[in-house]
């Protein structure tokens, strides 16, 4: 063995061992660069630039998503001789079609794990009668904007160049198994986390690791993984992962009377049995849906090389 055919593959690609390092090590250095460019940005506009604000959680995402798409599509084009198509954000295929799919499949589900927590009276919902309409609406609309700017981030980060760029090297199973635990991790440092959360957590990244496969785009994935946290928390009034101050008058109002376990407790329905079930169920759902498939090009340009492409 070689130092070449260490670092390279029989293609003279770099291995994706090695395409993940680069990525890792560009996406931290361009992200810190403009993470300082956009707080000092706020700042000068006289914008509260404190953790939590509504317009820096948005800001925040829209900038990292960037930076994510920014860095893999270099890697794609310098590493692997790809277009930023290849990374499967563009406004091109069935974009609109996955994306509205995305939206409707994860608000089904999260509202499958809350009625499973309705069944034995563990959790019940009333409408939010505390708060006024325009509050409400005022909600819904701002806590749409946050969650979806920070699940574009999510996936353009873990579905995005990581995991494709494993897919294409035929790790399929370690990449979804990889993303996931990393996904599942970074939500470990969240208020009252628990196994059990955590477990979820690596579940939800396995089935948003399969919308991506299903269609080789982020827009299935984005849908599912937005409409899953605006239904829960601005819609069911649910904490979502353990955060409770980033929807302030969601439409309606939670009781939770456990069982912890399969309620989710204070970290919310993301917690409990009940997530867990939902999420199994939804997973295979989307594996077998036959209306969602990804569209020729991106199939050649996300499947491993040893594939024919014929």
């Amino acid at each position: 063995m070689t130092l070449f055919s260490i670092l390279f593959d029989n293609t003279n690609t770099l291995r994706s061992g090695w395409r993940f390092a680069v990525f890792v090590m560009a996406f931290i250095f361009f992200g810190s660069i403009a993470g300082l460019i956009t707080v000092g940005f706020l700042m000068a506009v006289s914008t509260p630039a404190e953790p939590g604000t509504a317009l820096l959680l948005t800001v925040n995402g829209i900038v990292s998503s960037a930076v994510a798409l920014s860095v893999g599509w270099l890697c794609a084009k310098y590493l692997e001789r790809l277009p930023f198509r290849s990374l499967g954000a563009t406004l091109a295929g069935n974009w609109l079609v996955n994306l509205v799919l995305g939206l409707l499949i994860g608000g089904a589900a999260l509202a499958l794990a809350a009625f499973i927590g309705m069944i034995p009276g563990g959790l019940s919902f009333r409408f939010n009668s505390e708060a006024s309409l325009s509050a409400i609406g005022y909600t819904l609309a701002v806590t749409f904007a946050i969650f979806a700017a920070a699940a574009a981030f999510e996936e353009a980060l873990l579905r995005g160049y990581i995991l494709q760029t494993f897919v294409r090297s035929n790790l399929s199973l370690f990449a979804v198994f990889f993303t996931s635990l990393v996904f599942a991790t970074l939500h470990n440092a969240n208020p009252n986390a628990t196994w059990l959360s955590w477990l979820n957590t690596f579940l939800a990244g396995v089935w948003l690791a399969v919308a991506y496969l299903k269609t080789r785009d982020l827009w299935l994935p984005l849908g599912v993984h937005l409409s899953w946290n605006w239904v829960q928390g601005s819609i069911f009034g649910v904490e979502v992962s353990g955060l409770t101050k980033i929807v302030e008058a969601p439409l309606m109002r939670e009781s939770d009377n456990g069982p912890a376990w399969l309620t989710g407790g204070d970290y919310g329905i993301e917690g409990g049995v009940a997530c867990t079930i939902a999420l199994i169920v939804s997973t295979i759902a989307v594996h077998y849906m036959p209306f969602l498939s990804p569209d020729d090009e991106l199939l050649a340009m996300t499947r491993p090389k040893a594939e024919p492409t014929a």
